[in-house]
């Protein structure tokens, strides 16, 4: 296809793949825009979002505006002349006038299953929701909140032990496969978007750090996908002689008992089985405070931890 002059939307790793198949295609991208830096870790050194990066290392101009609200950023956006806007995780509501802007419109790659999962955390709630499958939607942008008609789905299978983290690298990387040929048979006029249909919609909150306190009196199976939902950030935890206890690697077993949620009721050379109120919760990696990640069994020998001990706040 002839090369298209594209503005590039995105902040996070998660934008990268797109902003780098994208680039190999060809297209002219006039103008990559992303969230300021800032300052992370304990030392506030300053960093710069992973798309800055990208864009850098391909000598492509990069845009920080703190707001897009502006005058001054309205004509920068214009002088650009965008025949389309890609937009991936970029972190900001785009305001009206840019989503009409670009001749083939501002369009979207959104990481679920549209219009399941709107909002800001599509990833973490199929895995919360112990879904098999989710994958990306291309979308045609409107003024609401992932509501624009489908162009394009791209489905995957959820693997039955992901972590967010593992699915957030293969839903990425499949967002980038998928641009540059959705993007040549819209430009073409060979696709017709399809409207959503807002009854079966669902919103994703952002995802908190309080998110990952473990109620042993929910089933084993939502503790163990909220384990893995919450990985690798903000991390799952619980509390046992007091002291918090980040939990990373869980499955849930069929097995039950009758003993108080939250109980120890078996431990093996690297695990831990606690009750929860309909199965057992089999701990396999977890995590004491300013500590290494290790086997639940070896933190058990460490702490000294017998059946009939409880976890909990």
């Amino acid at each position: 296809m002839t090369p298209l002059r594209v503005v590039f939307m995105g902040t996070p790793d998660f934008s990268v793949p797109t902003l780098e198949a994208l680039v190999q295609a060809g297209h002219n991208i006039v103008g990559v825009y992303c969230q300021p830096d800032k300052e992370k870790g304990r030392g506030k050194q300053v960093q710069m979002p992973a798309v800055k990066v990208a864009a850098l290392a391909h000598d492509l101009p990069v845009y920080q505006p703190v707001t897009l609200k502006s005058e001054e950023v309205e004509a920068e956006l214009r002088a650009l002349e965008p025949d389309v806007i890609i937009v991936i995780a970029y972190g900001k509501i785009l305001p009206p006038w840019l989503i009409r802007l670009p001749k083939y419109g501002c369009i979207n790659v959104h990481a679920s299953i549209l219009p399941k999962y709107r909002g800001a955390a599509p990833i973490h709630y199929a895995i919360l929701n112990g879904d098999t499958k989710t994958g990306v939607t291309i979308m045609h942008m409107d003024d609401g909140l992932d509501t624009g008609d489908i162009i394009d789905v791209e489905t995957i299978e959820i693997l039955p032990n992901e972590t967010t983290g593992e699915l957030f690298e293969r839903i990425a990387t499949l967002g980038g496969a998928t641009i540059n040929p959705v993007l040549e048979r819209w430009v073409a006029g060979e696709i017709i978007a399809i409207p959503q249909d807002d009854i079966k919609a669902s919103h994703t909150s952002k995802i908190t750090k309080d998110m990952g306190l473990i109620d042993w009196n929910s089933p084993a199976f939502e503790v163990a996908n909220k384990i893995k939902a919450l990985n690798p950030a903000p991390g799952c935890f619980t509390f046992i002689n007091g002291k918090r206890l980040k939990l990373w690697m869980a499955e849930s077993l069929e097995e039950s008992s009758s003993v108080q949620p939250g109980t120890i009721v078996a431990i093996t050379a690297d695990s831990i089985d606690v009750a929860t109120k309909d199965g057992i919760l089999r701990l396999k990696e977890v995590q004491p405070d300013n500590k290494k990640r290790m086997s639940a069994g070896d933190f058990s020998r460490g702490h000294q931890l017998k059946v009939g001990m409880t976890f909990g706040e």
